[in-house]
């Protein structure tokens, strides 16, 4: 019997964030004035938990870890009263969607880059300051897909916004936080026979064909078709 896949059916709560990161990667933005704040790179290695809300009010709670030296980015998905769903991601484009409940469902795509790199936001717009969840930002948007707010003082994240509504409020930030390395791998159901033809990304439109376009708010991949900013 082959292993279930996630039902298209479910997959449209939301704009994935990490299909409207991808149009940051490979976009070529003209760097901002000299004299303007630029936004702090990622650090290699964190983890965060973000609050995130669509425009149509669904809430989740992801929980994020981001591992660039080895290569690998894990979105940990709670759908209010809902779903606890799995996005491990690659740097050589390949992701895991799952869960881990007796369903066994899970998804395998292939995108043309990685993950997103420390410095993706290069490049972006220095718009000023403004006050958001009581904190004193500096605000950048990027290609008029994100506008990413960072705390004028500890230059931690506190906020990102995207065009299509999606919002995420930043509520823990742990430098070199790192998760083991047991649990960065997929279940055995992800390796099937059924899951040797891999679905092969190349556009954020074909990415919704599949059924996957809204299921999945993580904070991942770099662009479609390129890796430099």
């Amino acid at each position: 019997m082959k292993n279930p896949t996630i039902p298209t059916a479910i997959l449209t709560i939301s704009i994935p964030l990490f299909a409207i990161l991808v149009c940051l990667q490979s976009s070529s933005v003209s760097s901002s004035e000299s004299s303007d704040p630029v936004p702090t790179p990622w650090p290699p290695q964190f983890h965060s938990i973000l609050f995130m809300k669509n425009k149509t009010g669904f809430l989740q709670v992801t929980d994020l870890w981001y591992d660039w030296p080895n290569g690998r980015n894990f979105n940990i998905i709670q759908k209010q009263l809902g779903e606890l769903l799995y996005d491990l991601e690659w740097d050589n484009g390949t992701s895991y969607i799952y869960t881990l409940d007796s369903n066994k469902e899970c998804n395998v795509l292939h995108f043309s880059v990685g993950i997103l790199r420390p410095d993706w936001l290069d490049g972006a717009t220095y718009l000023g300051q403004e006050r958001i969840d009581g904190f004193l930002c500096n605000v950048w948007t990027k290609v008029d897909f994100i506008w990413y707010y960072e705390d004028v003082v500890t230059k931690r994240p506190v906020y990102w916004n995207f065009y299509t509504g999606l919002s995420a409020q930043v509520m823990t930030f742990e430098v070199g936080a790192v998760l083991e390395d047991a649990k960065w791998q997929a279940p055995v159901y992800c390796f099937g026979e059924d899951k040797m033809k891999v679905n092969k990304i190349k556009s954020k439109d074909e990415y919704y064909s599949i059924g996957l376009g809204g299921r999945v708010d993580g904070i991942s991949r770099g662009e479609y078709g390129g890796d430099s900013v």
